[in-house]
């Protein structure tokens, strides 16, 4: 079974991963701008939307599952856990992909010994728990914590139109099933890329809010640093949504890079 992907738009090809628990509805605050330039590939991931059938229990076999639906050559747009499957991608099959965006992305979910930039173990513990105690009060949570930027930057309209954004964006391809979330938390819980991030050389653009709870810029900072052919992007006041909080901000940055 292949996984579900929409396509519409001219130019060169640009595929759209999306992050845990969403599904490729999530682009649509940014795909018909995107579409008058490039042809997108907007794709539903392993367990996620109309893929939900499709299973992946690595990071690995969700990165393959993908390679049959895109073009020969594309460029390749990850975004959260998204991201992930783009680097891995991008590691097994580098002949496919022209230029990579790796938005709020980070190459260690969880924090260890040598990496302090990321939630602690328990947390994420935690929040499997909660998944399956109060499935709807968590996925709320969840998505306010994509939305939330500080009181200071005076946008409390645009955090709730985040949100809403996101609300919609979860439910538009069916509610998620609750056993692929905790596929994809467990995903998220062992994945560890910073020993191969060297060995990405595809022209790279880290994109990252400075105010994301989820991903700290510092892992991003790390992310651009480590791999060799990357430049790093910081789109001020945003969290861990850039593409629905700064819409204007994030396409004005994707276009020249990918048209460079």
């Amino acid at each position: 079974m292949s996984v579900f992907v929409t396509t519409q738009g001219h130019g060169p090809d640009l595929a759209l991963l999306h992050g845990w628990g969403l599904n490729g509805a999530v682009w649509q605050n940014i795909r018909d701008e995107l579409a008058e330039h490039f042809t997108l590939h907007l794709i539903d991931l392993p367990g996620h939307g109309q893929s939900a059938n499709v299973k992946a229990t690595t990071l690995d076999e969700m990165s393959d599952a993908i390679y049959d639906v895109l073009p020969a050559k594309t460029n390749l747009l990850g975004w959260s856990l998204g991201g992930q499957v783009a680097m891995k991608f991008a590691l097994r099959h580098p002949q496919k992909i022209d230029k990579l965006i790796l938005v709020a992305t980070t190459p260690q979910f969880v924090t260890s010994n040598d990496w302090p930039h990321g939630m602690k173990p328990g947390v994420l513990t935690d929040f499997a728990s909660r998944l399956i105690t109060n499935y709807a009060a968590t996925i709320k949570n969840f998505l306010a914590l994509q939305a939330l930027q500080p009181a200071h930057t005076g946008q409390p309209d645009n955090i709730r139109r985040t949100i809403q954004l996101l609300q919609t964006a979860l439910l538009a391809r069916g509610a998620p099933n609750l056993n692929n979330l905790m596929h994809g938390l467990e995903m998220l819980a062992e994945t560890n890329l910073r020993p191969l991030a060297c060995r990405i050389s595809t022209p790279t653009l880290v994109m990252q809010g400075d105010h994301d709870a989820l991903t700290p810029e510092p892992a991003a900072r790390w992310l651009a640093a480590a791999m060799p052919n990357a430049e790093y992007c910081m789109i001020a006041h945003a969290a861990h949504a850039p593409f629905l909080s700064h819409r204007s901000a994030f396409i004005t940055r994707i276009k020249p890079f990918l048209n460079s």
